[in-house]
């Protein structure tokens, strides 16, 4: 398909999200299923393209600002699009292979069209710009709004948050976990290479592969048989340091599609009793899928209106109760870069609210002794500590506690002060996660 083509789907594409609250990866599946003509390349552009410009769209409408000022009131949105990925390519240093000219005839504005040749040079060129404060540059410099970068600045510090933020601007590595209930680690990687798939072991998870280039794996036989699971490398590593032993009962409060919830099986030999519970019965469906093609057989899935409906049946029950809580997901930009421009300060106030409430009330379940996971896959203290913080001054017979760290764990660090683990991409090379075990006293 020509450039042109492909920059006008991507044009197409990233008007449907501007519109629209819904995740990328689940608007992009959809255009690509309605739109079947397109090839597996031209499908790697389209998705390449637009999770740039989102990586990078502040920074882009600010160039654009600077690049046609007199223009930006009337300026018409498909055509602000086709100007915004155009700059992208420009920051990455690819604007003469995208052919602009060639794009910019497919502007709607004849005015703008009449000076095709002088907005091409200034395109070509990225400009510097001027900020009123740290906080607005390095808002501007690598993307974020300013809401969210002062958020950083005063939980992480000015250094801290340059190193984060570009990090985030990095697209993560294809991390995969071997399912150990089945294979082993070096045997899934044979295997893999016999599929003409390279893959290196991950730094700090002992079940991880990293795959060297972007691909569908869902389509490999070692996939279908169950061999392995795609997950992030920090996701890999909470189960392992929960440690949960074979003849233990867990509870995964929000369990989702499972992927930790099929590792804690893998952890606990198929032994033991995992539930499974979630509010989303389409998300239950698929750990369905996943827990029959895994060959997990210790995993029971139970659909949930709310935690309450556990309440009866299984208070003080479990010996450990996980609750991976729904939060803003900002520790997984990375691979979702449209969560810079979903998730508000607002977002974050109710969403840190509800953490609490669902901690409230898995917090019944867990029996005398046994210990409560709270965990998140971002960085912000008000959804994290904050939230912990909290339950403790009003759960006094729950205490901080230490995690294990006797299991097959490499590198990891815990910070042993606060008894938390806090990964941060810029540091481990993992997405974003927060984790930290609190342990039931007797309450006789």
């Amino acid at each position: 398909m020509q450039i042109s083509s492909l920059v006008g789907h991507t044009q197409e594409m990233l008007s449907i999200l501007f519109r629209s609250n819904r995740p990328v990866d689940t608007l992009i599946d959809q255009f690509f299923r309605s739109h079947k003509y397109l090839g597996s390349n031209d499908r790697k552009f389209i998705a390449g393209t637009t999770y740039g410009v989102l990586r990078h769209l502040r920074k882009c409408r600010h160039i654009l600002d600077s690049v046609i000022p007199e223009h930006q009131k009337i300026l018409l949105d498909d055509d602000r699009i086709y100007l915004t990925i155009l700059i992208y390519f420009s920051l990455e240093g690819k604007f003469e292979e995208i052919k602009p000219t060639w794009i910019l005839m497919n502007l709607k504005d004849e005015q703008l069209k009449e000076k095709i040749s002088s907005i091409v040079t200034l395109l070509g060129k990225v400009p510097e710009f001027n900020a009123t404060s740290i906080i607005e540059k390095i808002g501007i410099e690598y993307s974020y709004p300013d809401w969210m970068v002062k958020r950083f600045i005063e939980e992480y510090g000015e250094e801290e948050t340059l190193k984060l933020c570009s990090s985030m601007n990095e697209q993560a590595r294809l991390n995969i976990r071997v399912n150990t209930l089945k294979t082993t680690v070096e045997e899934c990687k044979v295997a893999l290479e016999d599929e003409g798939i390279k893959t290196t072991p991950t730094q700090l998870s002992p079940f991880g592969l990293n795959i060297e280039r972007r691909m569908n794996v869902f389509v490999l036989e070692t996939f279908k048989k169950g061999w392995f699971e795609v997950q992030d490398e920090g996701s890999q590593l909470l189960p392992i340091l929960i440690d949960p032993k074979p003849n233990e009962k867990l509870l995964d409060v929000c369990a989702g599609a499972g992927g930790k919830t099929l590792e804690f099986s893998a952890l606990m030999k198929n032994k033991g009793e995992i539930f499974a519970t979630d509010i989303n019965s389409f998300r239950l469906k698929e750990l369905k899928r996943r827990v029959k093609r895994a060959g997990a057989q210790n995993i029971r899935i139970i659909e949930i209106k709310t935690i309450e409906d556990l309440g009866e049946k299984y208070s003080e029950f479990f010996d450990i109760v996980f609750v991976d809580a729904p939060c803003s997901g900002l520790g997984t930009i990375r691979r979702n870069p449209g969560m810079k421009w979903l998730v508000t300060e607002q977002t974050v106030n109710e969403i840190s609210a509800k953490q609490s409430a669902i901690l409230e009330s898995s917090a019944k379940l867990v029996k005398n002794g046994g210990k409560l996971i709270y965990a998140t896959c971002t960085l912000l203290k008000q959804e994290n500590s904050e939230v912990v913080k909290n339950f403790l001054n009003n759960n006094p017979h729950f205490n901080l506690t230490s995690f294990n760290k006797s299991g097959s764990i490499k590198n990891i660090i815990v910070n042993n002060n606060e008894s938390f683990i806090q990964l941060l991409p810029h540091i481990h090379g993992t997405d974003a996660f927060f984790c930290v075990v609190l342990k039931k006293q007797s309450t006789n």
